[in-house]
């Protein structure tokens, strides 16, 4: 099963031309903003403050690479009714107001907030930048109002405690903006399932005995930067007997005859993501793989089958098998391997599938969510397991399928 449409959402090439339309940027840039003042309208906050990345490309359009994600260094804040601003990493505030101009140039700064705590907080920037932000806030007319942070050091929040500033959990309205996709975003995610499409084939030529999952990984990462990734966050490659239980990372394992092996393949073009698994044999496969493989194949197309507007989470997460009925203790030491997981600038946005959250607390199905669904099964020989995963996108009609690399069947590479 590959759609419940018959029309094949668009990936055209990474170049602007004058004769096709393809992503508007700036139309991307207008809905975000949009979707995210919306959310903060809808909530009780004054203003978001956001360090996540992913939360900061949304609402300024901005990224200076992966070297920052893990330093909580850049921030933006929008406030009700207002224009966003945005701290960034020295240079990197003069290079947008050069670069960036749907971002006002005063709203473009140079900030830092001690990488993690490097920097003492008794050297006085947290204070500093809390009563920044304080002043921002009163002048724009929420300073009696509570203040979203989506992530943050707990020194950030104490200034900004220090400060008067009431502080609340601004990740959800962030969320929340971000669950129903652009048709921008669509074409976007279906580009970057694209490449991964052509990754594969690369692996299918490769994987042979006598290649090892790390030079697979090497392969792959290299494909996809040739191909224009802004960042390949992740290659699991997992093989042989290293297969059950599913280790969630590539070792430099030396692939063998007869193997079966499973790929994820994490990476962001223009940052919307995959996570885009599928499962080879090498050369030759037994009757327990293949088992495995067909029984991986039923649990996912159930899934996408129930796909469509209207339809709540717990629907979806009833049809996979149970944790201990593929040889796990608990829900959540199974947690991750029959699941669901919405994709956009974050590898795991809305909505969030397991039998672990969603039985209790589902979520409905709206149109223009896209998410990837992805199963797992053990084979009998006690080593050997298979893996699938799909990314859709909810349409009015039910799941269109981005991720277009042949896996109705198990794939044996490179056969003999």
């Amino acid at each position: 099963m590959l759609s419940a449409s018959n029309q094949l959402l668009p990936a055209p090439g990474r170049m602007a031309v004058d004769f096709e339309e393809r992503v508007d940027f700036t139309r991307l840039h207008r809905y975000r903003l949009e979707r995210a003042r919306a959310a903060l309208e809808a909530s009780g906050l004054g203003a978001l403050l956001c360090f996540d990345m992913n939360n900061i490309r949304y609402l300024t359009s901005t990224h200076i690479g992966e070297w920052a994600r893990d330093k909580v260094c850049r921030y933006a804040l929008l406030t009700r009714g207002g224009e966003p601003t945005l701290w960034d990493f020295g240079s990197a505030a003069k290079h947008h107001r050069l670069h960036a101009p749907w971002l006002a140039p005063e709203r473009c700064l140079a900030g830092m907030v001690g990488l993690r705590g490097s920097v003492a907080p008794e050297a006085g920037l947290l204070d500093r930048a809390a009563a920044e932000l304080a002043g921002l806030l009163a002048d724009a007319g929420v300073a009696g109002m509570p203040l979203g942070v989506d992530i943050a050091e707990p020194t950030m929040i104490f200034a900004l405690q220090e400060a008067g500033v009431e502080v609340r959990d601004g990740q959800q309205v962030m969320l929340d903006a971000r669950q129903i996709k652009s048709g921008d975003e669509i074409t976007l995610l279906s580009m970057s399932a694209a490449m991964v499409d052509g990754a594969y084939q690369r692996i299918a030529e490769v994987l042979k005995p006598g290649i090892r999952e790390n030079e697979i990984v090497a392969e792959v990462n290299k494909v996809l930067y040739d191909m224009g990734s802004d960042d390949v966050e992740a290659v699991n490659a997992v093989s042989g007997e290293r297969c059950s239980p599913h280790p969630h990372v590539f070792s430099d394992r030396l692939i063998r005859p007869g193997d079966q092996a499973f790929f994820d393949i994490i990476q962001a073009y223009n940052g919307y993501r995959t996570c885009y698994y599928r499962t080879f044999n090498v050369g030759r496969a037994t009757p327990a793989q293949r088992d495995a493989y067909t029984r991986a194949r039923e649990w996912i197309d159930a899934a996408i089958d129930l796909v469509k507007p209207g339809v709540t989470t717990d629907t979806i997460a009833r049809v996979w098998p149970r944790a201990e009925e593929f040889g796990f203790e608990s829900e959540m030491e199974a947690f991750g391997l029959q699941f669901g997981h919405g994709l956009g600038l974050a590898l795991h946005e809305r909505p969030i599938i397991s039998r672990l959250n969603s039985l209790d607390h589902p979520v409905e199905l709206h149109e223009g969510m896209v998410f990837a669904l992805e199963t797992y099964c053990p084979a009998a020989d006690g080593y050997s397991a298979a893996r699938i995963e799909e990314e859709v996108v909810v349409t009015a009609s039910g799941a269109q399928v981005i991720t277009l690399f042949p896996a109705d069947e198990l794939f044996v590479a490179n056969p003999y």
